[in-house]
């Protein structure tokens, strides 16, 4: 089990990654994105502290160098403030279900942005998998529709869903591609739960500015009071920022990345089991289909 600590971690952080993205859709719905992507920040920085505290002796990640303050900084600044505010607004418009879909463009975006950082090249089985992953989310998103003009019958190519749900979801998916990159440049063999809080900081202070340009303070105090939305909020930073980006940085630093973000990938397919029994979502055919070549087209990318 050792030898296969990497895809573990990688396999649980998608599991995470389920609970925490319906627990944040039922949120959001009821107090805003903006509000729940603070307060699960705050509770989740407190959650690793407390984690490294008994782990390692300090609550705080003092022994950081400043390389690594830099790269995990701006990757919580990429990934948690630009990254999850698109993601989360996106669950509140088109819901976690086709939202976590579209995250999982997030490996061939993360090889993409490597090759243009790192240098890092894109082999003919990449592009295959990048063509595959997006046969399977256009199956899911698009839809042909019959209209009759002037007794003339046409057909359109449209949306399944809202395009800007999809567009901020796409948003989500680049900035946490983007958020990945960095915190591999960043982290190298440091402890990943507090590289993991180095980001959440920088996420607390970037979404702190955020709330003070836009006045929306008022609305942090009123979740704050509403106690399912709470509940809901706690079960998704414990689950998210604390537990899922932490073991997604395990799993990238005991195995491939590559490896790590394909298994990391399969959440599209664990959420549609929750969100039919919990949410009453109806699916057809076409969407468990697309979830499957979605995923399948990730698993291409990487062999």
């Amino acid at each position: 089990m050792q030898n296969h600590f990497g895809e573990i971690a990688a396999i649980l952080t998608a599991v995470f990654w389920t609970v925490t993205s319906l627990a944040f859709e039922s949120a959001g719905k009821k107090v805003g994105s903006l509000a729940v992507n603070l307060i699960r920040l705050v509770m989740a920085f407190f959650f690793l502290g407390i984690f490294t505290l008994i782990a390692r002796g300090v609550f705080f990640p003092t022994d950081a160098t400043l390389f690594q303050w830099k790269w995990l900084a701006l990757s919580g600044l990429v990934g948690f403030v630009i990254g999850d505010l698109l993601l989360f607004q996106a669950f509140v418009v088109i819901g976690a279900r086709i939202s976590m879909l579209m995250m999982a463009l997030t490996p061939p975006f993360t090889a993409f942005i490597s090759w243009l950082i790192l240098g890092e090249v894109l082999t003919q089985m990449n592009l295959l998998g990048m063509v595959v992953t997006l046969t399977g989310i256009i199956l899911v998103i698009l839809k042909r529709e019959k209209t009759e003009k002037n007794g003339e019958i046409r057909k359109k190519i449209k949306s399944n869903y809202s395009v800007p749900g999809i567009l901020l979801a796409l948003g989500g998916a680049l900035g946490q591609a983007t958020g990945l990159v960095l915190s591999k440049k960043g982290m190298g063999d440091y402890d990943a739960f507090s590289a993991s809080q180095i980001r959440v900081l920088t996420g607390i202070v970037g979404f702190a500015i955020l709330f003070f340009f836009m006045n929306r303070w008022p609305r942090v105090w009123a979740a704050l009071k509403h106690r399912p939305a709470m509940k809901r909020i706690s079960l998704g930073a414990f689950f998210g920022p604390f537990l899922g980006v932490s073991f997604s940085l395990l799993a990238v630093q005991n195995t491939k990345t590559g490896i790590a973000a394909t298994l990391m990938a399969i959440v599209p397919v664990l959420i549609i089991p929750p969100a039919v029994i919990l949410f009453k979502e109806k699916l057809n055919w076409k969407e468990i289909l697309g979830a499957v070549i979605t995923v399948g087209g990730v698993a291409l990318f990487f062999l």
